[in-house]
């Protein structure tokens, strides 16, 4: 993650990308599994959630913890970090959905 001219352009560098919000919010609802992520987000390819997930780490907004089992097992979980912009994401969530309905508004 770069800084910015504006902060809030470093906040919006750090969260778009494929899914990344939406990855962001499914983990504030508890630890997930790739698996897991991977049916939650049927619209996006598995290569694309990997790279999308290794960006949210090595950016500090979660974090990834190997069990050493056989099959190995991974967890995602969100990081301080991550926890303390989710509540800015769910903003922008809420903001979306007003979008939504004044769009669906003019086509009616």
């Amino acid at each position: 993650m770069e800084k910015s001219y504006c902060p809030i352009d470093t906040f919006i560098n750090a969260v778009k990308g494929k899914r990344k919000g939406t990855i962001i919010l499914h983990l504030s609802q508890g630890n997930k599994r790739y698996t897991e992520l991977a049916r939650l987000l049927t619209d996006i390819s598995e290569r694309m959630l990997s790279k999308q997930l290794k960006e949210l780490e090595e950016d500090g907004l979660i974090e990834r913890k190997v069990f050493a089992e056989v099959p190995p097992k991974v967890e995602y979980s969100l990081s301080e970090l991550g926890k303390n912009i989710h509540p800015f994401l769910k903003g922008m969530y809420k903001g979306g959905l007003l979008l939504e309905k004044s769009i669906e508004s003019k086509e009616d």
